[in-house]
């Protein structure tokens, strides 16, 4: 039986041939492109939101959207170190090994969503207030997320499913699942807000829905497509719960740095008030829109660098990274002009006035390259067996290489301030991520 897997064309390791930069834009660009259909919908949620003109609305939209950013990082990291671990049996040609892994580590990862979020759901007031939100913008903002909360264990399962199914090189099925979600949402938003006049409870039904569907269809082509899980014994998740975490640990550690740094920025715009919460909240979700696909980046190289690194082949490894690099310039300088052109009819689109406009016209596109070679740092040194090393990058980074730039620079530029602060500070992070990790990249010696 395992003999018969190994020799079927779906289980062959993908990427321990051929072109790398091909691989890396293939599935940087298809793992892309169901990230931006989900980011897409958030896009078209805030876009009917502000025809509501209501600012509380707006922000309350942000704040929770801080709060899911953190919760959602959880399931980031569970779905990194699954990959990890499958990805180097895909290319060691071991299919029974990375069945074993994929099924340990969904069980874990689901274990691990319902309790994260349980507790997450338990204590929304208080960690809605350190956020800053007050007034009716807090009551919005916890009923927004009381509803969504319980549904994010779904989401994970949808991540995990999706990243085993990039570990054995099968993108464009990975890619069916969000935008699968994406297409629930958008269908329903409409619906929900305007059909039925829920306004943001309905948004958030949507949410919940879109979750759903996105751990459904994930699941689907694992199961006919990749072997599908085997039967979990007690034996089997103690074995495989320290390997997993030990790669999940560091990396939800490194991936909580992220929203955890914008809570802090979020907390500072706030004191501009609820205009400055509201052009913020309509930039971060055009951020991931126009730059989509350096936020798909991280998890579609992952499995390029794992099954290389599981083949031995450190040599490819180490091209793959400069590739990614590579890559990660051509699209941001790309994305960069096509914003700078369409800047006025960006704001117009979003009823932007004032300073909820300032914020979301920000000219700070070009230095995201610093960004994406963050990203590229994290998946090299989680898919090496060294995620303390890209937790280590990630914090400094949002701790202080954000907190101390964008307080100082707040003090001349305001809001604005901010976010240049912010983004000044990914450039000294970026530029040591990648030194640290292209020199443990040529320090790791070959698996076989």
């Amino acid at each position: 039986m395992a003999e018969q897997a190994v020799k079927a064309p779906d289980q062959q390791p993908k990427f321990v041939e051929g072109n790398l930069f091909r691989h890396i834009t293939v599935m940087s660009l298809t793992n892309s492109v169901g990230l931006m259909a989900i980011f897409a919908v958030d896009l078209i949620n805030m876009v009917f939101i502000s025809m509501l003109n209501q600012e509380d609305i707006t922000a309350a939209v942000g704040y929770a959207g801080a709060i899911l950013f953190f919760t959602t990082s959880f399931g980031i990291g569970l779905s990194i170190a699954v990959s990890a671990l499958v990805a180097r049996a895909v290319g060691q040609r071991n299919l029974v090994m990375a069945r074993e892994k994929a099924t340990n580590g969904m069980i874990l990862g689901i274990g691990f969503g319902i309790i994260f979020a349980a507790v997450v759901w338990a204590f929304l007031p208080g960690i809605v207030s350190l956020l800053g939100a007050e007034g009716r913008t807090h009551a919005l903002t916890v009923h927004f997320l009381r509803i969504v909360i319980p549904a994010q264990p779904f989401l994970m399962v949808g991540m995990i499913g999706g990243a085993i199914l990039r570990s054995h090189g099968d993108a464009k099925r990975a890619m069916a699942a969000t935008l699968w979600g994406a297409a629930a949402n958008a269908v329903l938003d409409p619906i929900l807000i305007f059909g039925l006049h829920m306004d943001l409870t309905g948004v958030a039904i949507a949410s919940v829905v879109s979750r759903i569907v996105i751990a459904g269809v994930s699941l689907v082509p694992v199961i006919r497509h990749h072997g599908g899980f085997d039967r979990p014994s007690v034996e089997g998740l103690k074995a495989d719960l320290a390997p997993v975490y030990a790669i999940a640990g560091p990396a939800i550690l490194t991936q909580v740095a992220t929203p955890l740094g914008q809570a802090m920025v979020t907390r500072m715009v706030s004191g501009y008030g609820e205009a400055a919460v509201a052009g913020m909240a309509i930039a971060g979700r055009l951020t991931p829109v126009a730059l989509g696909v350096i936020f798909a980046l991280s998890g579609a190289i992952g499995p390029i660098i794992g099954q290389n690194y599981g083949a031995g082949r450190m040599d490819r490894v180490s091209q793959t990274f400069l590739d990614g690099l590579k890559f990660t310039a051509i699209v941001v300088a790309i994305v960069t002009v096509i914003l700078f052109a369409l800047r006025a009819p960006i704001a117009d689109l979003f009823h932007a006035q004032g300073l909820t406009r300032d914020l979301v016209c920000g000219p700070l596109c070009l230095l995201f390259f610093f960004n994406g070679a963050i990203f590229m740092a994290n998946a090299a040194c989680n898919n090496l067996g060294k995620p303390l090393m890209s937790t280590l990058i990630n914090w400094g980074r949002h701790t202080i290489g954000t907190v101390p730039f964008a307080w100082w620079f707040s003090h001349y530029w305001g809001a604005q301030g901010v976010l240049i602060g912010q983004a000044l500070g990914g450039v000294i992070f970026g530029i040591l991520g990648v030194w640290l990790a292209y020199r443990m990249i040529l320090a790791t010696p070959a698996r076989i």
